[in-house]
């Protein structure tokens, strides 16, 4: 088989696992940046690399729209194309289904969109989702699936109906699993029997992977831990669990425990393009007053280019100078952190000790906020 997934250690619902793929082994947990565009923002695949990334989600709906899934199968695939030797994971296009809302409209068949680059008209359905991630050529790609809000419960029901028969019409029109792993991915919002359901229909199709949707989508911190409380553990335990689009250090520290495998989010360089660093007492603004002179780097214990490298003075100048440096620099320090934080619960796992490190990481990282 060209994927599988060997879980290695336990340590009560948190996992520690292997999954293989074609283009190389992803060691879990692991956070993938997101490289929407086949672009990580400001981040080279070199740099990339050198920071321990080994996997990289990059956007179905976007590259649809720009240059084309078709071209980007002419230019050998994406790997070929954005140069990413490693794992690549493509979402569906699912989730523009809720964050272009205003923008499209939504029936059983598929989603309408209208392209937010020049207005076209563009219909998505399961079985053309499934075309572009196949042209596009990542490792593990996604079902089609409906987001909704997580807590209106008449439209996270017909989210849920909807995902299921979408995600029957995707593994009916996928054609290879041997070089493409098809994610399934659950839905509910924050009701535990519509988890349940979801999940249960799922598992009738036999993913190689399954995904956790509708989180992180507008429910409170509380209200998301609440629900992975239960719906990691709904899902197949000899296969990877895919928590979509979180990325905060305090909230990977808590779906790890409930024992998720693989995460993605844009927040290390989103935030890094507004003068924002993850530190082990919380999130700074490196562009503060307070940074005029400091000859520190981020982060003394880090290991990233950038704090072997440039005070955080420096890293001032360069955010108020509006200077392109910065949005690089501060990336690869925030990209760095969020691995190596992943990195570490992968060894306290193996210790036996992850409730120890999630406890001492939270009380320091949120004891600013």
């Amino acid at each position: 088989m060209a994927f599988s997934f060997e879980l290695v250690k336990s340590h009560g619902d948190a996992r520690a696992g292997v999954f293989h793929t074609p283009h190389g082994d992803l060691l879990t947990p692991v956070f993938a940046p997101v490289g929407t565009q086949a672009t990580v923002k400001a981040v080279s695949p070199r740099d990339l690399a050198d920071l321990g990334a080994s996997l990289v989600l990059s956007n179905t709906y976007h590259l649809h729209l720009r240059p084309g899934s078709e071209l980007v199968r002419e230019m050998g695939g994406l790997h070929q194309f954005m140069r990413w030797p490693k794992p690549i994971l493509t979402d569906s296009g699912g989730f523009q289904v809720f964050s272009l809302a205003k923008i499209n409209r939504i029936d059983d068949e598929g989603v309408t969109f209208q392209s937010h680059i020049d207005g076209s008209r563009h219909r998505f359905t399961p079985e053309l989702s499934m075309a572009v991630q196949e042209n596009l050529g990542a490792d593990i790609i996604m079902c089609f699936d409906q987001c909704p809000k997580p807590n209106e419960r008449a439209m996270v029901e017909a989210a849920v109906r909807r995902t299921q028969a979408w995600a029957a019409r995707c593994r009916e029109a996928h054609h290879d699993d041997h070089r493409q792993a098809l994610f399934g991915i659950q839905q509910g919002g924050i009701y535990q029997d519509l988890r349940e359901a979801s999940s249960e229909g799922l598992k009738q199709l036999h993913f190689p992977g399954y995904a956790i949707g509708g989180l992180a989508v507008g429910e409170s911190k509380s209200e998301m831990y609440q629900t992975l409380d239960t719906c990691a553990q709904m899902l197949p335990d000899d296969k990877p669990r895919y928590l979509m689009g979180v990325g905060a250090p305090d909230d990977l520290a808590q779906a790890v425990l409930r024992g998720v495998d693989i995460f993605d989010c844009v927040l290390p360089t989103r935030i890094a393009r507004h003068g924002a660093v993850f530190t082990p007492d919380g999130q700074i603004n490196i562009s503060r007053m307070v940074y005029t002179r400091d000859e520190r780097p981020i982060q003394a214990d880090c290991d990233c280019y950038t704090c072997q490298t440039f005070s955080r003075a420096y890293l001032r100048h360069l955010v108020k100078a509006r200077e392109l440096l910065a949005h690089t620099l501060l990336s690869l320090h925030n990209i760095r952190f969020l691995i190596r934080h992943m990195e570490m619960m992968r060894r306290a796992i193996f210790e036996g000790t992850l409730e120890d490190y999630v406890q001492a990481f939270l009380e320091r990282y949120l004891q600013a906020v």
